[in-house]
């Protein structure tokens, strides 16, 4: 994943307009849409080839991923291990193969999307609002000093603490971009 925010110093302000512009971008997406598209079958699983993704699950896909990163920053930042323990070796110290790293995030987000699966835009919203408010929190807790600390194993953005937390736009214009040219099924 990518991010507009620059790794060569932390900007907090670049950060936070990264969020809410991505944010707006995704509402704005996904409410143009009717229910019957939001609903529309667009592209397969990567876990479960039998499983199909509809717009509103890719866009309520980044909430999990955001909360997991929120998640992994605390850690890193109270000096633990900031990775997922399931991302890393048996020793803590390495990422595990990426062939192993994606079939963890596969399956972890295909029964993320089947809870969520039925829910109306609202109710997707809401929960998303409640993640993205705290990564606003988390945003507004860190100093530049910390923002600017590197998360051991992190491959997103820059590996900062500030990289991690910017990914999130550029992550959901991703899975608008793969809904968008999907294969309907019907």
């Amino acid at each position: 994943m990518c991010s507009t925010v620059s790794s060569d110093s932390v900007n907090r302000i670049e950060i936070e307009i990264e969020l809410h512009r991505g944010r707006a971008d995704a509402l704005e997406w996904v409410s143009s849409l009717s229910e019957e598209e939001q609903r529309e079958p667009r592209t397969r699983s990567e876990h479960d080839p039998e499983s199909w993704w509809t717009p509103a699950d890719h866009f309520v896909h980044t909430t999990p991923i955001e909360r997991s990163f929120n998640e992994m920053v605390r850690r890193h930042l109270r000096g633990e291990q900031g990775m997922d323990p399931a991302m890393v070796d048996p020793s803590g110290k390495a990422l595990r193969p990426l062939e192993d790293l994606m079939a963890y995030v596969h399956a972890f987000t295909e029964g993320w999307k089947k809870e969520q699966q039925g829910k109306p835009l609202d109710e997707l919203v809401r929960i998303g609002c409640a993640v993205r408010a705290d990564t606003l929190s988390l945003l507004a807790e860190l100093t530049d000093e910390q923002l600017a600390s590197k998360i051991p194993g992190a491959p997103w953005s820059d590996g900062t603490v500030g990289g991690v937390l910017s990914v999130h736009a550029a992550h959901a214009r991703m899975h608008r971009h793969w809904s968008e040219e999907g294969t309907p099924t019907g």
